[in-house]
């Protein structure tokens, strides 16, 4: 899942008094490093699990602070090309 709004979701960690470590470890994270990271706008993904409990303990829908991510394929020179990046597998 790619994050919809970083700055939501630190937003919504400051008015609930939430910190990064105590998110982190909502999340079902050992450490708090990747939650920076997302805040920061470093790293832009994460997996389905945590992002759902990370909208369930901020009380919003998972669709405010994440977007699912999916394989687009458009057509480049008539042959259609994924644009995910992922290798192998024929399209």
């Amino acid at each position: 899942m790619y994050v919809r709004d970083r700055k939501r979701l630190a937003t919504l960690m400051v008015i609930q008094e939430i910190s990064i470590r105590q998110m982190a470890i909502a999340a079902g994270w050992k450490s708090h490093t990747y939650l920076q990271r997302l805040l920061s706008g470093t790293a832009k993904t994460l997996k389905t699990d945590p992002a759902i409990l990370i909208a369930h303990t901020l009380g919003v829908p998972i669709e405010d602070l994440f977007v699912t991510q999916t394989d687009a394929i458009t057509v480049h020179h008539g042959r259609p090309v994924r644009t995910s990046g992922r290798k192998g597998g024929q399209v």
